[in-house]
């Protein structure tokens, strides 16, 4: 059950009107999560911005959704999960890509140190080291990719915690985390 609900365009305010058109013309809907977040102008701004900026990145999109699938994932976040599944396989990714993510793993070295740096971030942020870094660069992550991927983490908690917070309602091909609990979204 949802505990805030989406907002219909028609009662949405004029600031989150124009961000919601703005995501309706990018994605060609507006998926029930921007809708949870039309109720604040100022959080749908500041998701959008941030999302449109990382989106400039070098990290790349397949990495990018290998990091929200695993933090859906990890966060036990139904929306994201299920929206992300969905987009990682329109940004490349393979079923076996999917199912890696979602372990928090991966074959191919390089994707596999950054997958390794998003589980520490995930588990424990405070126990990261300098030394951490050193299998990033050692893979050939650029010091900008690898604030890229604390970035993505960071909007995936946000949005994982967000649509569990608010029970928003799935509008994606349904995926289930594994670490499922009580919550109707999870």
């Amino acid at each position: 059950m949802s505990t805030i609900t989406a907002l219909p365009l028609s009662e949405a305010s004029h600031e989150a009107t124009r961000v919601l058109e703005q995501v309706n013309r990018q994605l060609g809907r507006i998926p029930n999560m921007y809708s949870v977040m039309a109720h604040s102008p100022a959080v749908l701004e500041a998701y959008t911005q941030f999302s449109n900026s990382l989106r400039k990145g070098s990290l790349g999109a397949p990495m990018a959704e290998r990091i929200a699938i695993a933090s859906a994932e990890k966060n036990g976040c139904t929306y994201c999960l299920s929206a992300h599944s969905f987009t990682g396989v329109k940004a490349g990714l393979s079923e076996a890509d999917i199912r890696e993510a979602r372990a928090l793993t991966a074959t191919d070295p390089k994707v596999a140190a950054g997958m390794a740096f998003t589980k520490k971030l995930l588990a424990n942020p405070g126990d990261l080291s300098t030394a951490d870094v050193t299998p990033l660069r050692n893979a050939g992550y650029t010091d900008g990719e690898i604030l890229e991927i604390i970035a993505n983490v960071i909007r995936n908690i946000f949005t994982n915690y967000l649509n569990v917070v608010a029970g928003t309602e799935v509008d994606w091909p349904l995926v289930t985390p594994a670490n499922t609990n009580s919550h109707e979204n999870r």
